[in-house]
């Protein structure tokens, strides 16, 4: 089946729904949502600590949050980013206050604001505990109500559409590769459908599941990265990989490991060893406040050191009640597994929580390929550089969203539907023993990335990766070019491009720089590279 939509968004998070609320008030058409679940599920919503910008213009301003930017980005951040996102944020927090969404406030009327890890002052806008979900709420109610957008639930985008998919060859080195659409399956009837468009979005969120224990949910298996790379469009970065310094140990609790918000380190949580001891004091003066990159090292060496499988947060020194209201969720959770965080000490350990790097697009949010435009975890903007600053994610997917929604306006009037696209083969079987080996083969994914490719890397464990994978890679090909796509089979392969992308990325940066820490090359290495940034691969 054939489906035309002015502008198809793939990605139900606050960066695809931001941009189809923009776009459908235009009148320039039809938009359609195509989300691999429930809309409700997604990275934003599991974002419990905030959303950065400059409210509170007594105490703060945009130079500041600017300079926390790209110190925590290790100066490797595209200042022209950096300064598109902070000073588009105010904006953005008031189109989602438009939409519905409600931040905390004081008695007199004013943001509550909280601090977290890398910020210079208290610039985070939050809802209790469960800010992610708030916005979630917001914009899924005003997406829902909105007569011009089609939302598609459980829909699976299998691959953008190209020249390719009209039979002439595309390489990395092709000028003009062009995106009609991209080919959809329909998880009612089993096909793949064709989805024409005149705009393409990608919207799909991070890479976390492709690692053994994560915050992200499940679905976040890079399906974005993977599809555009595989296009022949460019990724960067993928080698900073952000590892949450503070996740809850739970090990019956891994896809997803529940998330201890850093801004209970800015509400004045210590991280400490299991006796109590504190230990941030040996590796930054900034202690517990420390940026993500530097926080998670540390715990990871500690861990090694003493044999551990976690460490410890400690706000047993704070008041009781402030502690409960501040953070209603985390308290339910940890009592519910027999922690009473007023009284004893969480139990933390760190785990995959953010991809930095990505598809590669310009302030507009449009990639290197045209007609097609990447948007929130899925798209390296450059804000993040080697390290994203606490809470910068959400205002990023807001602010680009906009951007990307004000181009695309701009010139769909120049686009029509490609009629020549042809319609899937979707030709074979998928036999109960090929799913056994696709869920098997899952779980080789996310030992070989936890293993090889985690806070602390090295060339051997690196290559040992990068054959690992490859092996998997011919293995999952030769199968998915004999049966009919489903969505397991569809998650394997793009979990095994983006841990070969991350993979690759991580062998060719010669330093140990921001997320990226490995042990052949300790130090920075600022002349090897042009401004010590690595260049976008082009072959």
């Amino acid at each position: 089946m054939i489906r035309k939509f002015d502008f198809l968004v793939i990605g139900g998070g606050v960066a695809g729904m931001s941009y189809a609320l923009k776009v459908s008030q235009s009148g320039k058409g039809k938009v359609a949502l195509v989300c691999k679940t429930s809309l409700g599920e997604s990275n934003t919503s599991k974002a419990q600590g905030g959303i950065a910008s400059v409210t509170n213009l007594e105490l703060d301003n945009f130079e500041k949050h600017i300079q926390d930017t790209m110190i925590a980005g290790d100066y490797i951040s595209d200042p022209a980013a950096v300064e598109q996102v902070v000073k588009g944020g105010p904006e953005g927090i008031a189109d989602l206050v438009k939409w519905g969404v409600n931040f905390d406030k004081k008695e007199d009327g004013e943001f509550d604001l909280h601090r977290e890890g890398g910020h210079s002052e208290f610039r985070i806008l939050h809802h209790a505990d469960d800010t992610g979900f708030e916005i979630q709420r917001g914009l899924m109610e005003a997406v829902k109500s909105n007569p011009n957008i089609t939302v598609l639930e459980n829909h699976f985008a299998v691959e953008i559409i190209t020249q390719h998919h009209m039979g002439i060859r595309v390489t990395r080195r092709t000028p003009d590769i062009e995106c009609f659409g991209a080919y959809v399956l329909n998880p009612e009837t089993g096909k793949v459908d064709t989805y024409l468009s005149k705009i393409t979005v990608v919207a799909t969120g991070g890479t976390g599941a492709v690692y053994s224990s994560t915050t992200n949910p499940d679905i976040a298996t890079g399906d974005g990265i993977a599809m555009v790379y595989r296009a022949k469009g460019k990724v960067q970065d993928m080698e900073f990989v952000q590892f949450h310094p503070t996740a809850l140990y739970n090990p019956k609790e891994k896809h997803p490991a529940y998330l201890i918000t850093e801004a209970m380190r800015g509400y004045g949580g210590i991280l400490r060893l299991p006796n109590g001891k504190e230990f941030m004091q040996k590796y930054d003066e900034r202690l517990s406040l420390a940026p993500r990159d530097i926080v998670a090292r540390a715990i990871d060496n500690e861990m090694k050191i003493h044999g551990l499988d976690h460490v410890c947060l400690d706000v047993t020194h704070k008041d009781p009640e402030e502690t409960k209201k501040h953070f209603p969720n985390i308290y339910a959770k940890c009592l519910s597994i027999g922690i009473d965080i007023t009284k004893d000490y969480i139990p933390v350990s760190p785990c995959a929580h953010y991809m930095c790097g990505g598809i590669k697009v310009d302030l507009d949010g449009q990639s290197s390929i045209r007609r097609l435009y990447a948007l929130g975890e899925c798209s390296c903007t450059g804000l993040h550089g080697g390290n994203r600053l606490a809470s910068n994610s959400l205002i990023e997917a807001v602010v680009y969203a906009d951007a990307a929604a004000r181009h695309s306006l701009e010139v769909v009037d120049n686009y029509t539907f490609n009629e020549k696209v042809a319609e899937w083969d979707d030709e074979g079987t998928l036999t109960n023993e090929e799913k056994v080996l696709i869920a098997q083969d899952m779980k080789e994914v996310n030992q070989i990335m936890s293993t090889y490719v985690g806070i602390v890397r090295s060339d051997l464990r690196l290559h040992r990766a990068w054959e690992r994978l490859d092996l998997l890679f011919e293995e999952t090909e030769h199968l998915f070019k004999r049966v009919k796509p489903t969505k397991d089979i569809c998650e394997l392969r793009n979990m095994i491009n983006v841990g070969y992308l991350i993979t690759r990325h991580a062998l060719e940066r010669k330093e140990s720089r921001g997320l990226h820490y490995t042990i052949d090359y300790p130090k920075h290495a600022y002349d090897k590279t042009e401004n010590g940034k690595r260049k976008t691969e082009i072959c």
